[in-house]
């Protein structure tokens, strides 16, 4: 979500400047690539380059399709073969051993669905999204409608636009099947008497981290969290510890009794809660509230073990029996193993370990991962053989054609 907020500052600050704008987005990759389905990239007519569609090598020869998209006010779909390590026909050997299909979409400002407004109700209402993003992979000539559907999970609201009615539904049908998945997938559609790929692009809310605690140590922590574009919310007791001069990058500082903390903030599943303001009686009166908690996947509590146990049986004296699946979503102590000692280290364990809970991964290194990095077993798109020979072709001749603006 960090790299959505930073092209939507990019976008409205490029539309008080006047200046036209397109969006590159990795729609597809077969094989092995930096960067995945969904990544995008802000361009202005200027040459100002907001988000990554790739480690930098594409960035350079996607500038020149973006400004030949924004010139021709035409979508483009432009496939990078990156498989020949001795081609250098794009300047550079890539070594990545994938294709790589970007779609460039030049943006109406005076369209209320364009692609970026559409990211920005994402943001906004701060719930669970489905957006897709049409494309043709095997006629790089035909209709490439891009971004033009999104549905919010909790008011099930839908907004689309450049979408046949007829496809609405079968749109509306496979937010629902990436909903259930927690994923992204892709899905063949017929569309204007063609068939046209969808990237079903299932998008999470952004993480919210709740700190409890002002100390010189969250500070390192509420900055990396705001590099992540991670929600904070700072709590304390003390009035002159949790202040906004102290906290620029947190989202909010709130000054409060343990007792209220849940009175000032909403949480649901993707909110996730730190114990760690050095007063043992703070934390324990807090931990009392979090383990009501539902939809509260996640408590870290800064300190040795023993304080988190002394804490358990002081809520059992006070007659609260803390159930074996509460105390699967206590983490003490908090963070991964990762040998940290200063805050900045700590922070950066902390942060992982979430990370990692998140996307239900242990943590190791990927080296010790016997399978590819990223999961390719929804990355497959059913092509019929003449549609397959299309997109050979297609291929071929990409990395040929010269295109000037």
């Amino acid at each position: 979500m960090k790299e959505i907020n930073d092209i939507i500052k990019s976008y409205e600050l490029a539309i008080i400047a006047g200046k036209k704008m397109a969006l590159a987005t990795v729609v597809h990759v077969e094989g092995s690539s930096y960067r995945r389905p969904g990544a995008r990239m802000l361009v202005t007519d200027d040459g100002h380059l907001t988000g990554a569609i790739s480690g930098g090598c594409l960035e350079g020869d996607a500038l020149r399709k973006a400004l030949l998209a924004i010139s021709q006010q035409k979508n483009k779909l432009v496939t990078y073969d990156t498989t020949d390590e001795n081609d250098t026909t794009l300047g550079v050997q890539l070594g990545c051993n994938g294709i790589v299909h970007i779609l460039f979409e030049p943006i109406h400002t005076d369209q209320n669905n364009n692609p970026i407004e559409l990211l920005k109700q994402v943001l906004v209402r701060r719930q669970n999204a489905v957006l897709v993003t049409l494309f043709s992979l095997n006629s790089r000539t035909g209709l490439q409608p891009g971004t033009c559907f999104l549905h919010l999970e909790k008011d099930e609201s839908v907004i689309h636009h450049n979408t046949e009615p007829h496809i609405i539904q079968e749109l509306l049908a496979e937010s629902q099947v990436a909903y259930a998945k927690a994923d992204s997938f892709f899905k063949t559609f017929g569309f204007s008497s063609q068939n046209l790929t969808g990237l079903i692009e299932y998008l999470n809310t952004p993480p919210s981290l709740v700190i409890a605690g002002a100390g010189n140590d969250i500070i390192p922590l509420v900055e990396m969290a705001d590099i992540l574009g991670w929600k904070t919310t700072v709590v304390d007791g003390r009035v002159a510890h949790a202040t906004r001069q102290r906290f620029p990058k947190a989202t909010k500082v709130i000054v409060t009794k343990a007792e209220d903390v849940l009175n000032h903030v909403q949480t649901d599943d993707r909110t996730f809660f730190l114990l760690m303001t050095h007063n043992y009686n703070y934390d324990l009166a807090l931990l009392k509230q979090l383990i009501t908690l539902e939809d509260c996947r996640y408590t870290g509590a800064l300190g040795p073990k023993k304080k988190l146990e002394r804490m358990f049986s002081e809520l059992k004296i006070d007659g609260i029996e803390i159930t074996n699946l509460q105390k699967s979503k206590i983490y003490g102590p908090v963070g991964l193993d990762i040998g940290a000692e200063t805050s900045e280290e700590i922070a950066l364990s902390i942060l992982a370990e979430i990370k990692a809970i998140l996307s239900d991964r242990k943590g190791s290194s990927l080296r010790e991962k016997p399978e590819p990095i990223h999961n390719r077993k929804d990355q497959q798109v059913d092509y019929t053989k003449s549609e397959k020979e299309d997109f050979l072709c297609a291929v071929s001749t990409i990395v040929s054609e010269d295109e000037s603006v």
